[in-house]
């Protein structure tokens, strides 16, 4: 009679088991993947001011340094961290945000003034502690360009003009979240201009950013009469 010998069967050294090895996804990864994301906004804010862009601008900054420091992690432990690719993803859509964010609000800022116009602003309009407190109402400054060509940005409060197409006067106001809602007497004095244009100059209603230029003309007898009779007004010949 044959014996069979049977040999024990030997599990191989090398498993699949063995050949996973569990790597944790770098929170910094994620971390630089939702800045990168939300980095483009400072791209949209240019195309309104380069102000607007310089506010966002941490958000594209805090980007790139989160997606260095994990990228610097995972390369340190490539054993215990993953997320290379995605760190990397971040880190390069927050350099792209930040780059091309401050190159178009550059580019809008100098290009936007019409030319023989003078730069100004709701905020220069406003008088500073020191003349609030000696009753000034315009700033001096404000006062020199009575008369003069000026570039202003803002946005046109809805209730200013009964007509959406071929609108040839309203009023022009800081903010589309703060001034242009309420009552008009809530409006400060500083906060507000009324736009005429020139013959064959109209726009249509927008809740966008509105670019005017025109002369200016300050009307300071209006401080005695009250809201509705604005002291900035603004003859304007170029809207965009």
């Amino acid at each position: 009679m044959t014996s069979t010998n049977f040999e024990p069967m030997t599990r191989s050294a090398t498993t699949p088991s063995d050949d996973f090895e569990y790597r944790a996804l770098s929170t910094g990864a994620i971390a630089a993947a939702i800045f990168g994301a939300l980095s483009p906004l400072t791209i949209a804010a240019a195309s309104d001011s380069l102000e607007s862009c310089l506010l966002l601008c941490p958000i594209p900054v805090v980007g790139l340094i989160v997606g260095l420091r994990s990228l610097a992690a995972i390369r340190a432990r490539p054993d215990q961290l993953s997320g290379w690719k995605i760190a990397l993803l971040g880190t390069l859509l927050s350099l792209a945000g930040l780059v091309v964010g401050l190159g178009y609000g550059g580019y809008v800022h100098a290009t936007e003034v019409p030319p023989n116009h003078i730069r100004t602003s709701f905020q220069k309009f406003r008088p500073d502690e020191a003349e609030e407190r000696s009753g000034i109402p315009i700033p001096k400054d404000v006062l020199a360009l009575d008369g003069k060509k000026v570039f202003i940005k803002g946005y046109m409060r809805e209730d200013s003009t009964p007509v959406r197409h071929n609108v040839r006067r309203f009023l022009l106001v800081r903010d589309n979240n703060q001034c242009c809602f309420g009552d008009l007497s809530s409006v400060k004095l500083y906060d507000q201009v009324l736009v005429d244009f020139v013959e064959n100059v109209t726009t249509d209603y927008s809740t966008g950013l509105f670019r005017v230029a025109g002369t200016l003309h300050l009307v300071p007898e209006n401080l005695l009469r009250g809201p509705g009779y604005p002291v900035y007004t603004l003859v304007a010949d170029y809207v965009q």
